[in-house]
């Protein structure tokens, strides 16, 4: 299933409309169509402060609009550099909960010439329910968007 959806992302990722209007219809896109994806957005790199800006994103608002470097799940992965899946987020020490229904995340950072610059965020209402394909399909979709950043 995820495999079908590499085309639409490299179609919205062609289109002539601004960067923006693409990164958000991946997020619908992604969220529409995988079924334990229920909320997708990016967050990107706040200039030179070490922190993380919430770009765009389908699901529910999320106060969680800054996240410093180290804090939560996207902050340590803009820190270390790494994928981090994460199949239960209440054994995790170190997570800042956006909603209660949240059970699992998946974070994959995005880099554009060798320099992490920001990632995508998946959260699930669905205990463990990510897979190595989810992770390749990610960073298929993470070096799709570099190429128009």
């Amino acid at each position: 299933m995820l495999d079908s959806l590499r085309e639409k992302i490299i179609s919205i990722i062609d289109q002539k409309s601004n960067v923006t209007t693409r990164l958000q219809k991946i997020c619908e896109l992604l969220k529409k169509e995988v079924s334990y994806y229920d909320w997708v957005g990016f967050y990107f790199r706040n200039g030179e402060k070490e922190e993380l800006k919430l770009g765009p994103y389908a699901g529910e608002p999320t106060d969680h609009t800054i996240i410093p470097f180290g804090k939560g799940i996207c902050g340590q992965v803009a820190v270390s550099n790494q994928n981090f899946m994460v199949p239960d987020v209440s054994a995790q020490d170190n997570y800042i909960a956006c909603s209660i229904t949240v059970k699992a995340e998946i974070v994959v950072p995005l880099f554009v010439n060798g320099e992490n610059i920001g990632q995508i965020d998946i959260d699930s209402n669905t205990r463990d329910p990510f897979t190595q394909d989810d992770e390749r399909f990610l960073e298929f979709v993470t070096a799709q968007v570099a190429k128009i950043l």
